[in-house]
């Protein structure tokens, strides 16, 4: 995590503004004079906002930040007016996390709307919020979303320098087949589960383990994905438990040095969510202890309770992978990367139509779009990859697969640069050896009859 590459220092800075962003936040909350539980809302708000809006456009992202509180405030009513009934709120509560994950078939911006209508509803079972309070909970949000989006938008629009890259299409499929479709099925069914047996353990910190089964099915497609990320989270919140008694417990919910290090687990998470979930993790659980500790009610038994119910939901969301329309590691696996090699493909040919004097053809869009796909399938390959994994032989081939797709990612870059020469196309062999590679890669990718 420490020496993760980090090209332009993106994430240092996204990771300050982040920590600027909630900053702004809650101190606008607490000028306007709101409470305890509205100020922790506003900060929760905005760094939600900052975490999920992820389009490749800073308009698209302005746009869908502007959208969060259509998502968000139905659902705090919701989870308001209803947080005196138990069976229609959990009824509620599983409708929102199927619509929440459905919403990811329409791309980054309904998966941030999704994430923010269910965390909404999350955050008013985390701060046991009344009907009474609403008002001032729509107004803590509303003024957490102005206040990080003048800092992320006006003060500080890292994104208009480095435009965060586009993700690639996600796998094709109708029906129940539509891997958002799928998952949104599997996402209900390991919620309701965790919500039942999480109710079993705490009548009121039941939410633990719905959140845990939810976050386990962000960002991931196969059972082998989402069983890796189910232990990467146990294995964070381990150690943030272990923070928390170490940290959180012996300040007592002291204001000043509570709000720094809250600040710091902001930057820990923005700064380690992408090359590490468990150090993610860690710091999510460290400022949960504290904000717990903030509202008066933080004791190394809550800690135990936290622990609890995230392997519960860890629990739930591997039953339902495995038991609810699953889909192998190895199918997901085999279709990325025959995604990536005909990337390769059609990047070879059009350097070696452009080496033939067609200047039309371009290999450079390919070659940005090779970059994506080789991301996703090292995310496809890591449970073949991971230290626990008991498949020697399949966790070589893995290893060996990715080194050769880099290699591919390589050559392709040293084709787009050489294309670019116009005194390359006068040398007949390279064309001739970019068609050599468009046949190999051909017969590679093509179904033996």
């Amino acid at each position: 995590m420490f020496v993760a590459p980090d090209p332009g220092r993106i994430r240092l800075r996204t990771s300050l503004r982040a920590v600027v962003g909630v900053g702004a936040a809650v101190t606008a909350a607490e000028l306007a004079g709101f409470s305890l539980t509205a100020s922790i809302t506003a900060g929760l708000a905005a760094l939600l906002a900052l975490f999920t809006v992820t389009d490749p456009g800073v308009r698209a992202q302005v746009l869908t930040t502007a959208l969060l509180p259509l998502a968000g405030f139905p659902v705090l009513a919701l989870a308001t007016l209803l947080h005196g009934s138990a069976p229609l709120r959990d009824l509620a509560f599983v409708l929102v996390v199927f619509a929440g994950v459905y919403a990811r078939r329409w791309g980054p911006r309904g998966h941030a709307l999704g994430i923010f209508a269910f965390m909404n509803f999350f955050i008013i079972q985390f701060l046991h919020a009344l009907p009474g309070q609403l008002p001032e909970l729509y107004a803590a949000v509303g003024l957490a979303l102005a206040a990080c989006g003048v800092v992320r938008f006006v003060c500080w629009p890292i994104e208009r320098t480095f435009p965060p890259p586009a993700a690639p299409t996600p796998l094709p499929g109708t029906g129940l087949a539509r891997p958002t479709t799928r998952q949104a099925v599997q996402a209900t069914a390991a919620c309701a589960a965790a919500l039942a047996v999480g109710q079993a353990l705490s009548t009121d910190r039941w939410y633990w383990a719905v959140g845990t089964a939810w976050w386990i099915f962000v960002n991931t497609v196969s059972r082998g994905e989402t069983l890796v990320r189910g232990f990467r989270r146990v294995l964070g919140t381990v150690i943030g438990i272990v923070a928390g008694l170490l940290i959180a417990i012996p300040l007592h919910g002291a204001p000043g040095p509570t709000a720094a290090l809250v600040a710091v687990c902001v930057f820990g998470i923005f700064y380690t969510a992408p090359v590490s979930y468990s150090w993610m993790m860690l710091a999510v659980t460290l400022m949960a202890g504290l904000l717990y500790g903030l509202l008066g009610v933080l004791s190394p038994s809550l800690l135990v309770l936290r622990l609890s119910e995230t392997a519960v939901g860890a629990l739930c969301a591997a039953l339902a992978v495995v038991l609810v329309l699953p889909v192998t590691t190895h199918a997901v696996n085999d279709a990325w990367i025959q995604r990536a090699l005909r990337c390769v493909h059609e990047a070879t040919a059009q350097a070696a139509a452009r080496l033939s004097g067609d200047r039309a053809a371009d290999p450079a869009p390919h070659a940005a779009e090779l970059e994506l796909l080789l991301a996703r399938v090292r995310l496809a390959l890591a449970p073949l990859v991971h230290p626990l994994s008991p498949y020697r032989n399949r966790k070589a081939r893995a290893r060996q697969v990715i080194e050769l797709l880099d290699a591919c990612a390589r050559e392709v870059r040293g084709l787009v640069s050489v294309a670019a020469d116009p005194d390359a196309g006068h040398d007949a062999r390279l064309a001739a050896a970019c068609w050599r590679v468009e046949a190999a890669v051909e017969a590679l990718i093509t179904p033996a009859a």
